[in-house]
């Protein structure tokens, strides 16, 4: 199945790949993981070399841990268009940059209109939306890394807490301190 993966800082990435006839589960669609220090420890061990045995038995343990993330993905689509993407890239580097998008979109030799047609054509949702959501994304790493919710507010562009947790509560239908409540992700 088409997905895609990436991260916010560097890794090290492994890809376990398990039999699907052998899987008991069956999920219609990627599913994330919440990986607890027993599965972490298992696909470390399924990436070296085993015998045939040895693999069977750890994956039928692996099967019986696989725990879908309850929380609601992020996601961000980029726009297309040079000068959207200009734009783009430059709040994606700087979340809590708060110029307008008639300031932003100058820059790249573009009127407000423009722009925000393209965003809502590229992305399929108004700029203001998009600006949320990329905000939000790039709050996830800041949560999960424990940064305090004042940290994590100004950090991605909210000018208080409460508008921080407003906005994340409106589009992903829980608050920020349970977003990952429900489904802990283990390092």
């Amino acid at each position: 199945m088409s997905h895609r993966a990436g991260a916010t800082q560097g890794c090290l990435l492994r890809g376990i790949y398990l039999e699907p006839v052998r899987c008991p589960i069956n999920w219609p669609e990627p599913t994330m993981l919440a990986v607890s220090p027993l599965l972490r420890e298992l696909f470390e061990y399924l990436a070296g070399d085993l015998a045939n045995a040895e693999r069977l038995r750890a994956e039928s343990v692996v099967f019986d841990l696989l725990r879908p993330v309850r929380a609601v993905p992020i996601g961000v689509r980029m726009p297309t268009d040079r000068r959207a993407r200009a734009i783009a890239a430059t709040l994606t580097a700087n979340p809590a940059d708060e110029r307008a998008l008639a300031e932003l979109a100058a820059e790249v030799g573009a009127s407000a209109r423009t722009i925000a047609r393209v965003f809502q054509r590229e992305t399929a949702m108004s700029f203001g939306r998009w600006r949320t959501q990329l905000r939000l994304r790039a709050s996830l790493p800041l949560l999960a890394d424990g940064v305090p919710l004042a940290g994590v507010a100004a950090r991605v562009g909210y000018s208080t807490p409460s508008a921080f947790v407003a906005a994340f509560h409106r589009e992903v239908g829980v608050p920020p301190a349970r977003y990952f409540a429900a489904s802990p992700v283990y390092r």
